[in-house]
């Protein structure tokens, strides 16, 4: 059984994937599985390709800035407020846009993508090698295109 945990504001496993700063807040091993949180701040232009999960769902709340979403082909630009739900299996890709940085709070359940992204942030610095970001989100279930 998970035990309670306060995790203070700022607090977390911070990684920077492709872009992506994110804090993760809650891990797998925090709620045996169940779920994993995760703090996202990004620039206008940063964002993930199309993509889908053999596993996860997401919950993205927008908390600042805009983020557009594209799901099953469908674009929609989402502000502060709004709540995104990406069920397993639908491709999806994001991107903050306008001219402020996003901040978005994410809800993966259940857990475990959050080794995805510790891999991810491994990668040399640059533009990544296309094959080797394909390779690891392969193992984790995540497709690209």
């Amino acid at each position: 059984m998970a035990a309670p945990k306060i995790v203070a504001a700022g607090s977390g496993t911070r990684v920077n994937v492709l872009g992506d700063h994110q804090t993760i807040r809650l891990t797998g091993a925090d709620t045996d599985g169940a779920l994993t949180v995760i703090e996202e701040s990004f620039d206008p232009g940063v964002g993930v390709p199309l993509h889908y999960h053999e596993r996860e769902e997401e919950t993205f709340n927008v908390l600042e800035g805009e983020v557009a979403y594209e799901l099953n082909g469908h674009r929609t630009v989402a502000g502060p407020g709004t709540t995104v739900f990406v069920p397993r299996g639908v491709p999806h890709r994001f991107e903050a846009v306008g001219t402020k940085r996003a901040r978005v709070l994410l809800v993966i359940t259940p857990a475990g993508l959050e080794g995805m992204f510790i891999e991810l942030e491994k990668l040399p610095p640059g533009p990544p090698d296309p094959a080797k970001v394909a390779e690891i989100c392969g193992r984790f279930g995540v497709r690209l295109g």
